[in-house]
């Protein structure tokens, strides 16, 4: 049986090791990885899906 507080696990898509992450995670929350500190992006829930968050370019109001 499953909680709300109980930790959700994911495949990191970088290196293929299983990482836990907070049980209140939202779909588009931004993560670090704990193996290689790269900006991961939560796309599903069910399954839980992390995907190589995309780097965001600079804005300058151009």
């Amino acid at each position: 049986m499953t909680t709300d507080t109980d930790p959700l696990f994911a495949e990191d898509p970088i290196t293929g090791e299983e990482i836990e992450l907070p049980a209140d995670v939202e779909v588009g929350e931004i993560i670090d990885s704990p193996v290689t500190g790269t900006e991961l992006e939560v796309i599903s829930l069910d399954p839980v899906v992390l995907e190589e968050a995309p780097e965001l370019e600079e804005d300058w109001g151009e």
